[in-house]
């Protein structure tokens, strides 16, 4: 790893290691005052309505920092940056880590020396107000140690797009590129976070299974896309005529075809959206990434990707007026 990449790894991960390290101590300090029982769900007058037991909760408030921690870092060393986009994605790591670290350690000191299951442990909704004013200032923290590392260099693929290929069309010839991306573990899981969601609600209660069943829900539409070029832009539908995304062709800078890495880049697979890019991400591998004309890039991960970027380069110059 070079020196460039070291510092950015160690920055990003600096946040993700102070709320370990705070949850290491405080589970440590704390652990003889809590009850065997903690209460972790809070209605919104503030009473405990769902409790978790003391060892998971302490492993769960060790592992969940770790693991963001983890990724986080990992992204940051393998990801793509170009330009200041490190700095947003610096500040959304600060954020991310704060608010988890405000929630658990306000969590911790709620249930102190309360019996089990205690109607003295109380959560209002004021701290959700210190939690996202905890991200901010963090974020805010974060986008401020990151300007203080030189910017990356801009995006080569990005200019070479320009001199790209091209496919030639005759004055008056309309073209239109279609392709379907066909993955099958990803409905598999989409449908069964659905089906889970439903036993959970059934099982338990509606808020444990209803979050399952939102992320299923959507996830399902885009788990194989449609991919069209036209004289209409760029399209990705899913399974459904709704909901789709419509790149127009007069927010099209260029097109290009290039390999996309789905956790380093996106943070993981579906509609994705991060500081400097967004798209839909259904695995890694050859994608047409179009540079939008406001910086930002949207990508598509699609066979044949090549000829789908090729026409959408012809069809912006078509508009513009180019030969």
């Amino acid at each position: 790893m070079n020196p460039k990449k070291l510092g950015r790894a160690v920055l990003v991960a600096l946040p993700f290691l102070v709320v370990l390290i705070l949850a290491l101590v405080l589970a440590g300090t704390l652990s003889d005052r809590l009850p065997a029982r903690l209460s972790t769900h809070f209605s919104a007058t503030g009473e405990a309505n769902g409790y978790t037991g003391r060892t998971t909760f302490l492993v769960l408030t060790a592992l969940v920092p770790a693991l963001l921690g983890a990724c986080w870092t990992y992204m940051a060393v393998r990801g793509r940056f170009h330009g200041r986009a490190y700095d947003g994605f610096t500040a959304a790591g600060y954020a991310t880590a704060a608010f988890f670290g405000y929630l658990t350690t306000v969590t911790l000191f709620a249930n102190v020396d309360t019996a089990d299951g205690a109607p003295g442990a109380t959560f209002t909704m004021w701290h959700l107000v210190g939690a996202f004013g905890s991200a901010a200032v963090a974020a805010a923290l974060g986008h401020f140690l990151a300007r203080l590392l030189p910017a990356l260099p801009d995006d080569p693929e990005a200019a070479a797009a320009r001199e790209g290929a091209r496919i030639p069309l005759a004055d008056g010839e309309v073209a239109g590129w279609v392709r379907s991306m066909a993955s099958w573990w990803l409905p598999g899981t989409a449908l069964a976070m659905v089906l889970a969601g439903v036993v959970l609600t059934f099982a338990l209660r509606p808020v444990t299974g209803l979050p399952l069943m939102v992320i299923g829900l959507v996830l399902l539409p885009y788990s194989r896309p449609n991919v069209t070029v036209d004289r209409r832009g760029l399209i990705v539908s899913g399974l459904l005529p709704w909901p789709r995304v419509h790149v127009p062709l007069e927010r099209i800078d260029t097109a290009t075809s290039r390999d996309v890495k789905a956790v380093a880049e996106y943070g993981g697979w579906g509609y994705r959206v991060r500081a400097t890019r967004s798209g839909v991400i259904t695995r890694s591998g050859e994608a047409i990434v179009a540079r939008l004309e406001n910086g930002r890039d949207f990508a598509v991960t699609v066979d044949d990707s090549a000829t789908g970027a090729a026409l959408l380069n012809t069809l912006v110059d078509r508009r513009r007026g180019r030969s």
